[in-house]
């Protein structure tokens, strides 16, 4: 089944045909560097990634961009409450950005470019702008006149009119139009600022994602993604800039947008002061669990924030993990048994139960392509790994000798989560860290344990099951012995 994905540019979903066959061109507008990213920062990231390591896995060689803004109005206001200089205060929260991407596991992008990188790129495309009569310069600023572009307004779907009776537009007697963007800003006191031919100054917001979409992926690219506030005015502008200095060839293909994260139904944005750093909620839940409740909700639908929505993310997770937790547990004892095989085993398996779970295991491979292949609809998707991991429970409690059905809808599990982003056998790693430190304390734990419920002492059995499950370990007792697990 091919890819459909929804066009903001035409407004409908489209099947994906990328402009070369085998390949996928993507760029997504990174962040401003002013700070640690926020939760709704977060969302638009980790989607990207999403659709990029699903692109990956239907086979096409994808090459991602995303930038980062390290020259900007935000950023200098920062700088002067901090007292330091703007671009060491970029760099170091494009330092930082690493450290909370690879909390949520968000991969590294093919190219990182910074817009102070590029400004010979950004007035290249100024000066042909201005020699087409698209842009004019005074008195060192330089505006694209909008009313010059007749395609302004198709990504948003606003005209001109409405935009200018609607729009809070900053207020500069010196524009020929009220809704004119700014591509050159003459430098003030104190600015960084930079050569060009109109004297000095910086770049405007919107020209440096033309200007670094096009060197590194060039004209008609794929997809070009976003948050939902982007549409208007800064992806609209970029079309405006981009196809005006092509003359008539496509700037982008596919537009691609997620939905805002709301706090009681509010956009959540540092405007409004109601954002929370992604910094901060990993203090308290884990990246994968954040990344787990960014994705569990369509991209193109609103997600409201709350810290009960994580805890419930969080054990959405947990029962993904102990499916395969335990099933590989049983694996394990059903190879290591006297050094079975599976196929000694294989005459006393239980064939129907086998068959099951091996339908369920190719059923859940397609549920999951078909929901991805739609849109790429990970709420839909984590319906098929829930439904495979019912079925691994279901099979875990019923048959007695593990075979090689177990194995496999295990490794779908696991393969199929991490298309999404996730490593179902992180524990394993926790477990095997610092050689081995936690599983070895652990070990003479239910060993003490062990002891006391042999001696009918269940309180001080029941004590170390409560108080160590308050650290986040499970002991579980089952019929076959007692086994732990970190929550």
């Amino acid at each position: 089944m091919a890819i459909r994905l929804y066009n903001t540019l035409t407004r409908r979903k489209e099947e994906f045909v990328p402009r070369e066959p085998g390949k996928a061109s993507m760029y997504a507008c990174g962040p401003t560097t002013y700070n640690y990213f926020h939760l709704g920062n977060a969302r638009m990231l980790v989607v990207f990634d999403m659709i990029r390591r699903y692109l990956i896995h239907k086979g096409f060689d994808v090459t991602y961009i995303q930038n980062f803004t390290d020259v900007d109005d935000k950023i200098i206001k920062r700088a002067a409450e901090e007292d330091c200089d703007p671009i060491a205060l970029a760099g170091k929260y494009i330092n930082e950005y690493f450290t909370d991407a690879k909390a949520l596991n968000i991969l590294p992008a093919d190219i990182h470019p910074k817009a102070t990188e590029h400004i010979p790129e950004m007035i290249d495309i100024i000066r042909r702008l201005e020699e087409k009569g698209l842009a004019y310069n005074i008195d060192g600023d330089v505006y694209f006149a909008v009313d010059k572009f007749p395609g302004y307004g198709k990504l948003s779907g606003r005209t001109l009119e409405d935009m200018q009776a609607g729009a809070r537009v900053e207020v500069d007697d010196k524009k020929h139009n009220p809704m004119d963007f700014a591509l050159w800003k003459k430098a003030k006191a104190g600015e960084p600022f930079w050569e060009s031919p109109w004297g000095k100054g910086r770049p405007g917001w919107h020209i440096e994602c033309s200007a670094m979409s096009l060197k590194y992926l060039g004209p008609g690219f794929d997809i070009h993604g976003g948050g939902g506030d982007l549409v208007f005015p800064h992806h609209e502008n970029e079309i405006a800039q981009s196809e005006g200095c092509l003359e008539g060839q496509q700037f982008a293909r596919y537009w691609m947008h997620n939905a805002f994260i709301t706090i009681n139904q509010e956009k959540m944005s540092k405007s409004l002061g109601n954002f929370f750093l992604v910094r901060d909620v990993t203090g308290k839940f884990p990246g994968d669990v954040i990344r787990f409740y960014l994705l569990g909700t369509h991209y193109r639908s609103p997600l409201d924030f709350d810290d009960e929505k994580l805890v419930m993310a969080s054990k959405g997770l947990d029962r993904l993990k102990n499916s395969v937790r335990l099933a590989k547990e049983a694996l394990g004892k059903a190879l290591g048994k006297e050094g079975m095989t599976f196929g000694i085993i294989a005459a006393n398996r239980d064939q129907k139960a086998d068959n099951e779970m091996a339908e369920a295991s190719l059923e859940a491979r397609n549920a999951f392509e078909q929901a991805m292949d739609d849109d790429f609809n990970s709420a839909q998707a984590y319906a098929a790994l829930f439904e495979l991991a019912k079925g691994i429970n279901t099979y875990l409690a019923k048959v007695s000798i593990k075979t090689e059905s177990l194995a496999e809808a295990a490794q779908t599990l696991i393969e199929l989560a991490e298309i999404l982003g996730f490593d179902l056998e992180a524990e394993a790693e926790v477990l095997q860290g610092d050689s081995g430190k936690l599983a070895q304390v652990m070990e003479l734990v239910m060993e003490i344990r062990a002891n006391a419920r042999k001696n009918k002492d269940w309180t001080t059995a029941d004590l170390i099951r409560d108080r160590i499950k308050e650290i986040g370990i499970v002991i579980e007792d089952t019929p076959e012995g007692a086994r732990w697990y970190l929550k």
